[in-house]
């Protein structure tokens, strides 16, 4: 019996953990911002113009992706890096992986030096960083991420 109520209690605080979150949770607070002579900007400044036009047409794609509940984005410009990361909350699981990768890379199927966008899906959320590959934006967002969805 207690074997039984342990586990579900593990079970319980693993499940709530995902569930708890809110995308400001999932945003970059002022004091995570590399280094580097980063700054907040207005807008997006995605990598390629796909990227933009799911963030703002999101409710287009809703009967492939599912109904979005909430989103936001954050930009950032320094003298070397500059992109927006996407938040996106859904009233259920993510369910659009194919059609994300075929809008974002087209028939490479995964990121190019062109198309370097990459996305994490995790339960209700998905995370598009319109960054390059090698932005310490995507690295930081990415590391806490990893760690808030487990």
């Amino acid at each position: 019996m207690k074997f039984t109520i342990t586990l579900s209690t593990l079970f319980l605080l693993f499940t709530t953990n995902l569930f708890s979150q809110t995308i400001a949770d999932l945003k970059l607070k002022p004091k995570e911002i590399p280094k580097g002579g980063y700054m907040v900007s207005d807008g997006n400044i995605c990598i390629t113009p796909q990227a933009c036009n799911f963030y703002n047409d999101i409710e287009t794609y809703s009967n492939i992706v599912g109904t979005v509940k909430n989103k936001a984005i954050q930009s950032f410009k320094s003298k070397a890096d500059r992109g927006s990361i996407m938040y996106f909350e859904f009233d259920h699981v993510f369910k659009g992986d194919r059609f994300l990768q075929g809008l974002l890379w087209g028939k490479a199927g995964e990121p190019t030096a062109e198309h370097p966008e990459e996305y994490l899906a995790k339960g209700k959320f998905l995370i598009i960083w319109s960054l390059q590959a090698n932005s310490p934006l995507k690295e930081k967002s990415e590391t806490k991420l990893e760690t808030l969805l487990q």
